[in-house]
């Protein structure tokens, strides 16, 4: 049966100028996120408002297919903007959590784009909500409708908080593998090595990490088995002119990322000394910013089309020695939780940074190059497994969100 929203809907008119909704010491619907839930501020306002009283559907224009539906519950009125709009609803001919959930549906942005000529280009204001005719069931098909929805949807949601927990177990089973690759646990040791000792006789073993390292490797920082530790410096920028300056942006957690890059001047690149060109195999730490700061990948020449690059001063460049050390072993350590859960920052500005001082005392247990080889294979081949894995969580929340498509299409579209 068709039916005009208008029948079942009525907006609750009210249109207050900024000073007196400031006058009248309301909380205000700052937003409705895409789950329905509503978001109260304390701030004044410069706008016209709106009133929202206890019961009433509230409707963001501007993102109402989303899900930025609800009904307002609490006791005291609330103020909006006019980008949303309020209703009194009639409960014997309509049941609201149908209704909220077929606003979602494409059945909804099919009468849209039937009923208004090039459907919404902006926001679906109430004069042209309310005239707006659909298909409305008698109230008990549509709660029977809706119970069918809540029952689907909950069976999809336990699927998608399998999916949750899954995916943090990933997380969590990809530290493990690198926490167990750095403390010697990950392939046995070979007798047949020569120890680490041998490669580095210099070095004093007088540090500590809170776990045993086997007999053949040694503890040392990152400073002896380095020839180059440095922060980069800041650059003059440039539109293009195909020397890339690394970023943190650069620096991701699933690697190198060229593309996030900016341009220093060619004037500005002459002064800077050839060390501080990035070589094959270094390691780029992130070093200042909360949220950023200990962010590492390596660099490899074959990812920069470019042919040179260098880093700006929030980046640390780390350069090993390669007859001790595999630059991805060290890579290894550096991203384990051991690390990254205790490093060392200091707040010299308003930002929390890992200075260079710091990144040379940096202990890194180290076994023989051969150990470090074998180590570095298998984390290799745990963490391809792993992205798989992931992969096919991924895909699994692509298809629970093509289920609740497939149950609002089945529901609506009959």
């Amino acid at each position: 049966m068709k039916v005009q929203i208008s029948k079942f809907l009525k907006e609750r008119e009210s249109r207050i100028k900024p000073a007196e909704a400031n006058k009248m010491g309301l909380k205000r619907l700052n937003k409705i996120d895409f789950s329905g839930e509503m978001h109260l501020v304390n701030k004044p306002t410069n706008t016209d408002m709106i009133l929202i009283k206890k019961g009433d559907l509230v409707i963001s224009g501007i993102n109402v297919e989303k899900g930025a539906v609800a009904v307002y519950q609490d006791k005291e009125d609330i103020l909006a903007t006019i980008h949303y709009s309020a209703y009194i609803f009639d409960e014997t001919k309509i049941d609201i959590e149908y209704f909220k959930t077929f606003l979602k549906s494409k059945a909804f942005r099919d009468v849209i784009n039937s009923q208004i000529r090039s459907g919404i280009k902006t926001e679906l204001k109430a004069s042209k909500f309310l005239s707006l005719e659909i298909n409305l069931p008698e109230l008990e098909t549509q709660k029977k409708i809706r119970d069918k929805i809540n029952l689907s949807s909950n069976k999809i949601s336990e699927l998608s908080n399998i999916d949750n927990k899954n995916e943090n177990y990933i997380i969590k089973l990809k530290q493990q593998i690198l926490q167990e690759a750095v403390k010697g646990k990950l392939v046995k040791q070979d007798s047949k090595d020569e120890p680490a000792s041998e490669l580095l006789k210099k070095i004093s073993n007088e540090n500590k990490l809170p776990f045993d390292i086997p007999k053949n490797w040694i503890l040392c920082q990152l400073k002896d088995i380095s020839e180059y530790i440095q922060r980069g410096k800041g650059p003059d920028y440039a539109e293009n002119t195909n020397i890339p300056v690394i970023s943190q942006k650069c620096i991701q957690w699933k690697g190198f990322d060229i593309n996030r890059a900016r341009f220093i001047t060619l004037k500005s690149f002459e002064n800077y000394d050839k060390v501080r060109l990035l070589q094959n195999g270094d390691l780029l730490w992130n070093s200042t910013g909360d949220g950023t700061i200990g962010r590492i990948c390596a660099y490899y020449e074959i990812l920069n089309p470019y042919k040179k690059a260098v880093v700006d001063s929030h980046v640390t460049i780390i350069r090993l020695n390669k007859k001790y050390v595999f630059p991805k072993y060290a890579l290894i350590w550096l991203s384990s939780k051991f690390v990254q859960d205790e490093l060392e920052v200091s707040g010299s500005t308003k930002q929390t940074e890992l200075s260079t001082s710091t990144v040379k005392s940096q202990q890194i247990p180290l076994p023989p190059l051969s150990e470090q080889k074998r180590i570095v294979e298998k984390v290799d081949k745990l963490m391809i497994y792993c992205d798989e894995l992931e992969k096919q969580i991924i895909e699994n929340q692509g298809n629970n969100e093509k289920l609740i498509v497939a149950v609002l299409k089945e529901s609506f579209e009959k």
